[in-house]
C-alpha cells in the first residue's frame, strides 16, 4: 500500500475527516471580532493548532460563534532575517468551547509587523540593496 494511502487510511480509521492537516503550532494572537465593518471587541490568545483552512486558538475570555473575526499572529520567521513577520486571516469563529475556538479561515496574507527601532538600520540596508518594495497602502513589504 502506497504511503499516502496509509496516511489516509489511518486518519480515517482515527476518525478525523478533517480536510486539511493540521500542525501543533502555539504563536501569539491578537484578535478583533468583526460584525457590519466594525470592531465589536479585542483581545489576544494563542494558536494551538493551524491548517491552510482554519485554526484552533485560546483566549483569556470566549469569543461568540458566527462573528467574523480578524487574526493577527506573529509569525515564527523574519522576512529576509531582517522585518518580523505577521500572518493575518480573516475567518469565521464556527465552534466555541469555553475559551477555546474553531476559526474558519477565508481570506490570509503575510505582512510585516512593527519594527523595533534598533531594527531599521538593517532594514534600510536590506531595501537599498533593492530587495524589496514598499506596497503602497499597505503596511507590507513585497520581495522582488
Amino acid at each position: 500500500m502506497p504511503w499516502e494511502q496509509e496516511v489516509k487510511e489511518a486518519d480515517r480509521i482515527a476518525g478525523d475527516r478533517r480536510r486539511d492537516r493540521r500542525y501543533s503550532l502555539q504563536l501569539d494572537v491578537r484578535w478583533k471580532l468583526i460584525r457590519r465593518k466594525r470592531v465589536l471587541d479585542t483581545g489576544t490568545g494563542r494558536t494551538i493548532d493551524v491548517s491552510s483552512g482554519g485554526l484552533y486558538l485560546e483566549t483569556e475570555r470566549p469569543l461568540h460563534p458566527g462573528l467574523n473575526v480578524e487574526l493577527s499572529i506573529a509569525w515564527p520567521v523574519m522576512l529576509h532575517d531582517v522585518a518580523p513577520l505577521q500572518l493575518v486571516v480573516f475567518g469565521k469563529v464556527l465552534r466555541v468551547n469555553g475559551n477555546r475556538c474553531a476559526v474558519r479561515m477565508n481570506q490570509h496574507e503575510f505582512r510585516t509587523a512593527a519594527i523595533p527601532n534598533d531594527q531599521r538600520p538593517p532594514l534600510a540596508a536590506a531595501i537599498a540593496k533593492g530587495g524589496f518594495t514598499f506596497l503602497p497602502n499597505k503596511h507590507a513589504l513585497a520581495v522582488r
